[in-house]
């Protein structure tokens, strides 16, 4: 856990955060223990930045490991800061069932994926027995 916590503080570091000023590093290991980090990445045209998470996730995905044991998230906040609901949603997408959020201060919590999103959308949802 203290590995993938300070790969995300080093890609905190990295964040390009030059609107809002709020620098948030992620990180995510695979199921063999292979460690993807990312930051926010801001834009002029909001809609446009990615958040630490999902770039994290997409790095991992784009090495071809779809298989993540655990996510760090880590910002400057008075608390453990957690992802927004777009992350929230790609980290379902992946199982990914041990979150852990963290801030600057050392402070951390785990949490799972049921506590993090309760009744996420899922893959098994788009099979059509649920359609009414």
């Amino acid at each position: 856990m203290h590995e993938l916590i300070e790969a995300a503080v080093k890609a905190r570091d990295n964040a390009y955060a030059p609107y809002s000023k709020f620098k948030v590093g992620a990180a995510v290991i695979g199921v063999d223990g292979k460690i993807f980090s990312g930051c926010n990445i801001e834009n002029a045209s909001y809609g446009l930045t990615n958040c630490a998470e999902r770039t994290a996730i997409f790095k991992a995905v784009s090495e071809g490991i779809t298989e993540i044991k655990a996510i760090a998230i880590i910002a400057d906040t008075v608390n453990p800061t957690a992802p927004c609901g777009a992350c929230r949603q790609v980290i379902a997408e992946f199982g990914i069932d041990e979150i852990i959020l963290c801030n600057i201060k050392g402070e951390h919590k785990i949490v799972s994926l049921d506590e993090l999103l309760p009744f996420s959308f899922k893959k098994n949802d788009l099979n059509g027995d649920d359609i009414i």
